[in-house]
């Protein structure tokens, strides 16, 4: 008995991890039968559930190094490959190549940002995202195409301006730029009654125009990465942009006394 527990998976979690890969798989199949709106709110469906499992495992204390991977390949799935063959049904498929080559981009890139994000848990700065997480950047190119169907928009016509916002969504999310990842948020603490209002504002407003909303939202967390990372950098580097990030392990510098190295683990 206790061996068949301990072969066994949790099921609460990776139950919304697979809602999440079934709203991914749901977008990729609409695209290829001409639903992109359908498709497009696929992708955001998925970001919620995606939201939901961790958060569900951790209250209930389900973690378990099965539900990591199987969330991680989830990920692929829905925020990898989904956005970039959403995009290129809608608009990238008269540019030939390029369209395919900047959908691929996209695909590479999320896979990438993926494993890299595995292979930092536990050494990374918790308030920072190391590139524009997976989800955010489907949700930038699904919300170009949410809001491209509803104002009529024929994707095929701004063909290259599809293929520039996908490849450069991919580059963010490979890229060493800075992301407020709102962990140290505290959503179990009490807030003034006046945050319930603004709550129920935010609301309104993106269930006036949603597609368009969210675009702007996301379009805007993506500029903040950059802009992020060059207000806090003395000096900009390429380290600061791409490739191998600078050394943060307190091995790789000189002993000082235990106050110094508090500031500036701080400081980072």
């Amino acid at each position: 008995m206790t061996e068949q527990k301990r072969r066994g998976i949790y099921l609460l979690p990776n139950l919304l991890t697979t809602a999440g890969l079934f709203s991914g798989f749901f977008a990729i199949v609409s695209s290829m039968n001409g639903r992109f709106e359908a498709a497009a709110v696929a992708i955001f469906v998925a970001m919620v559930f995606d939201g939901l499992d961790g958060r569900v495992a951790r209250m209930t204390n389900t973690q378990s190094e099965f539900g990591a991977e199987y969330d991680s390949m989830a990920d692929m799935v829905s925020f990898g490959v989904a956005p970039a063959i959403v995009s290129y049904n809608w608009g990238l498929t008269g540019l030939g190549k390029i369209g395919w080559l900047a959908a691929f981009i996209y695909v590479a890139a999320a896979a990438l940002r993926l494993a890299r994000f595995n292979t930092q848990i536990g050494i990374a700065d918790n308030r920072y995202f190391q590139g524009l997480a997976s989800p955010a950047a489907a949700a930038l190119v699904a919300g170009l195409i949410w809001v491209g169907v509803e104002y009529d928009i024929n994707g095929q016509d701004y063909g290259i301006i599809v293929a520039i916002i996908t490849g450069v969504s991919g580059l963010l999310m490979v890229s060493n730029f800075k992301y407020n990842s709102f962990k140290e948020l505290n959503l179990s603490g009490k807030v003034p009654f006046v945050a319930l209002l603004i709550i129920m504002l935010i609301f309104v407003v993106v269930a006036t125009e949603p597609a368009l909303v969210l675009f702007i939202v996301f379009s805007l967390y993506a500029l903040a990465g950059p802009i992020n990372t060059f207000r806090t950098v003395d000096k900009l580097t390429i380290e600061d942009v791409v490739g191998d990030a600078k050394e943060q392990d307190e091995e790789c510098q000189p002993e000082e006394d235990t106050k110094t190295e508090d500031k500036k683990t701080q400081d980072k």
